[in-house]
């Protein structure tokens, strides 16, 4: 394993440096754009290489013209292949955490539920690396009841940390008739109001926790944001009459998510660089809306 993560960590290194061997190129043919369209003289140490940049932006449109860097983007390759997910608690679960993880079970396709035991975190990312493993979920609790969510996506991060508010899982619901079946079908997304750059962000990694759906699947999984609070919900709909006449029915559980950091790398490593953290106690804290409007 540390050899395999010492030849990962080269390769990175390798193609990282080719990245900014393209960047210089793009350079060169964006400043022979920019003396075209002005009319000026070609810059001199171009002048060599002119009718082969010139070659290079004929042929390019608005996808090729500006390199993008698909290194740094950890989820590059994730539609390659479907997500494959591990949950599991903080150590010595309660019965009311334990019974919150089997839903979410359900809830996240081609998901494997672990006893947490005496592991640690480190001994829990490496095994998950060896065996493919997609996003790592850990639920944590207070006095029972269920108050924070940790999605990690592996080999390499990013880390979302969150806060979980107002937790009714099925068990809870008392109507039964009222309560939709649970289904196993992927189901469609519905990402609303994730409009900034840390909203794209988290709408991203709580995306790819999802394989992708048939087009026929009637399940409805909701990510709703509201003041920065993430609203879960879990539907399936039916069509009895035809498509005007829609019964649609809560499945559950239902909980909201209070994003307060995103971390570059894996639960696992404490010197990871920050990429977002909340800071509910400054003066400016109640103007901002960090996911969206």
């Amino acid at each position: 394993m540390l050899r395999r993560n010492t030849r990962l960590r080269r390769e990175y290194l390798y193609r990282k440096s080719l990245e900014g061997k393209e960047r210089q190129h793009y350079e060169k043919k964006r400043r022979l754009r920019e003396a075209l369209d002005e009319g000026k003289p070609i810059p001199t140490e171009l002048r060599n290489e002119e009718l082969a940049l010139r070659r290079e932006i004929d042929l390019e449109d608005k996808d090729t013209a500006v390199p993008r860097s698909l290194i740094d983007d950890e989820y590059a390759g994730a539609a390659l292949r479907e997500p494959k997910i591990l949950l599991t608690t903080s150590r010595n679960p309660s019965a009311p955490l334990t019974q919150f993880v089997k839903e979410l079970k359900v809830v996240f396709p081609n998901s494997q539920r672990m006893n947490r035991g005496g592991q640690v975190i480190s001994e829990i990312v490496e095994s998950c690396r060896s065996h493919d493993i997609t996003d790592l979920v850990l639920v944590h609790e207070h006095r029972g009841q269920p108050d924070g969510l940790i999605v990690c996506h592996l080999p390499f991060g990013p880390t979302a940390y969150f806060g979980l508010l107002n937790v009714v899982t099925r068990h809870d619901i008392k109507d039964r008739k009222a309560m939709g079946k649970m289904s196993e079908a992927y189901p469609h997304l519905i990402l609303d109001n994730f409009t900034t750059k840390t909203g794209e962000r988290t709408a991203n990694i709580v995306k790819h926790l999802f394989p992708v759906p048939k087009p026929d699947s009637k399940r409805i999984i909701t990510f709703a944001n509201r003041d920065d609070y993430i609203s879960f919900r879990h539907h399936v709909y039916e069509k009895h009459g035809g498509p005007k006449s829609l019964d649609l029915k809560e499945v559950g559980p239902r909980f909201e998510l209070r994003l307060y950091q995103i971390k570059r790398g894996t639960v696992d490593q404490a010197e990871a660089q920050n990429e977002f953290v909340l800071r509910p106690y400054m003066n400016t804290a109640k103007k901002q809306k960090s996911l969206g409007a």
